[in-house]
């Protein structure tokens, strides 16, 4: 069986407070896009156990591998003996903000149920997929989404409109925890934009953009570059980074920006183009919330 694990970005991100189980409270709104990891899983005939492998040698491997370890939560969950050989094609960039390890567990939760014929519910699924990672839940419903909680509880929602996105990222990954951390006493940089912005009835807004920013101030760079840029109608860094996006209008060239970024920021920046996904309307008409 073949899976595709599309990458996301979170357009609006608002963080609440910290909780006392270490997490944070947040309120976020979620999309998936065009850019996707590939999967292929087998039911594996000459014994038992996952097998795993990756083209992607930076990709952690055995238990802290979020796939490795979704396949693990299924098989204790079913109660059936693992059986399975994994092998994944990375296209999503680690550290970046665009939830590819958490994609991967999702599409691997959703594969083997498929492959297995156990029928467990999206609700379960998501369940499952919230002990392995915050943001498994949002990809198990396959939508655009907001999410709170610290980010497991799931409510599908409509896209206003598809949107055109140039993903720009530096050859460095930003630590998630490590941005949570420094989230409340961090201060804005100054000259650097951090307000809400708005583009054909979507808002966009992060604030984790402050802590990230404060320490990473090339981030900050990438940011106001492309709002600069004539093409640009908005720029927002993805969850923790440290991707920074840029909205484009359905007749903007992005290939021209990215090239325009490396000539002007750093040749050795990774660019890629996408579109914001469709949103499945069968979910979305389910609403379903799923908490821990």
């Amino acid at each position: 069986m073949r899976a595709l694990a599309p990458a996301k970005i979170n357009l609006f991100l608002k963080v609440l407070r910290r909780r006392p189980d270490g997490f944070h409270e947040i309120e976020t709104f979620i999309s998936p896009i065009s850019l996707c990891d590939q999967i292929k899983i087998d039911k594996n005939k000459r014994g038992q156990g996952i097998s795993f492998r990756c083209d992607d040698p930076s990709v952690p491997r055995g238990d802290e591998n979020l796939a490795v370890r979704a396949a693990n939560a299924f098989f204790t969950a079913t109660q059936m003996k693992p059986a399975v050989s994994i092998v994944l094609k990375k296209k999503i960039p680690h550290g970046a903000g665009l939830g590819g390890g958490s994609s991967d567990a999702a599409a691997v939760l959703l594969a083997l149920n498929r492959l297995f014929a156990t029928k467990l519910s999206r609700e379960k699924l998501a369940k499952l997929g919230s002990t392995i990672g915050s943001d498994v839940p949002f990809f198990i419903f396959e939508s655009a989404a907001v999410c709170t909680g610290r980010g497991e509880i799931v409510k599908p929602k409509k896209l206003t409109k598809q949107l055109s996105i140039l993903l720009v990222k530096p050859d460095f990954a930003v630590s998630t925890p490590c941005a949570y951390k420094r989230w409340q006493n961090s201060r804005q940089l100054p000259g650097i934009s951090y307000g809400q912005q708005d583009f054909c009835g979507q808002k966009f807004h992060n604030e984790l953009e402050r802590p990230v920013f404060e320490k990473f101030v090339f981030l900050a760079r990438i940011k106001m570059w492309l709002l600069e840029q004539k093409e640009v109608a908005a720029a927002l860094m993805s969850g923790s980074g440290s991707t920074v996006f840029a909205v484009l209008p359905s007749n903007a060239h992005a290939g021209l920006v990215a090239k325009r970024a490396k000539a002007q920021l750093d040749p050795e920046l990774w660019t890629c183009t996408a579109e914001t996904r469709e949103v499945d309307r069968a979910v979305v008409a389910a609403a379903t919330s799923v908490s821990k």
